[in-house]
């Protein structure tokens, strides 16, 4: 059996160490982000930030045309198995973290799920709070997607612990996984 292909969305800094992560573990890996000069600089070779060890991975999994960085969700979703959401969650002033780019993501994802016939896996792997995949995220991918989250896709948790400046060693020597899911299949599959 091949690899799965796994979608990223978001390229930013948990989002590319992972596409990274898994494209230098063999997989193919279609990194998403909204900023086309981001994504220009990253199918060059460039790191939009520094990462000890992250240029010269990225530039190892586009010579093995392991990694492809797009704006195109739909492009990247339907050539996947899994798609990871990394988008960023930044705080408000009282304390709350906000969801806008994940709802986005959700919805994004799901417009493209309506598409697809396979089933597919979604994680999570933003920093949400407690109850946000299964009260905020999956029912917008079910509302957009107009399928039923177990049957049709699945949708898990996998929260990033990664330290600035060994985002890298991070990801690839993880000190803990932690994975959420909704149902066993989707666990299984990740």
């Amino acid at each position: 059996m091949s690899k799965q292909q796994i979608s990223v969305i978001g390229a930013g800094y948990a989002g590319l160490c992972t596409a990274i992560g898994f494209a230098s573990k063999g997989y193919k890996v279609f990194a998403v982000d909204l900023d086309p000069k981001k994504v220009t600089l990253i199918n060059e070779g460039i790191s939009p930030f520094y990462e000890i060890g992250l240029e010269t991975l990225l530039q190892k999994a586009l010579e093995q045309g392991k990694l492809k960085c797009t704006t195109n969700y739909k492009e990247a979703i339907l050539e996947s198995d899994i798609t990871f959401i990394t988008v960023g969650t930044p705080g408000k002033r009282d304390g709350s973290i906000n969801l806008t780019q994940v709802e986005k993501a959700a919805r994004e994802t799901g417009e493209v799920l309506k598409e697809k016939e396979a089933y597919h896996l979604v994680v999570v792997k933003s920093t949400v709070v407690p109850g946000t995949t299964e009260n905020i995220v999956k029912p917008i991918i079910e509302k957009f997607s107009g399928k039923d989250c177990g049957d049709e896709f699945g949708i898990c948790t996998n929260p990033e612990f990664l330290r600035e400046g060994s985002g890298i060693h991070d990801t690839l020597h993880p000190d803990r996984i932690i994975i959420g899911e909704i149902d066993k299949k989707a666990g299984d599959m990740l």
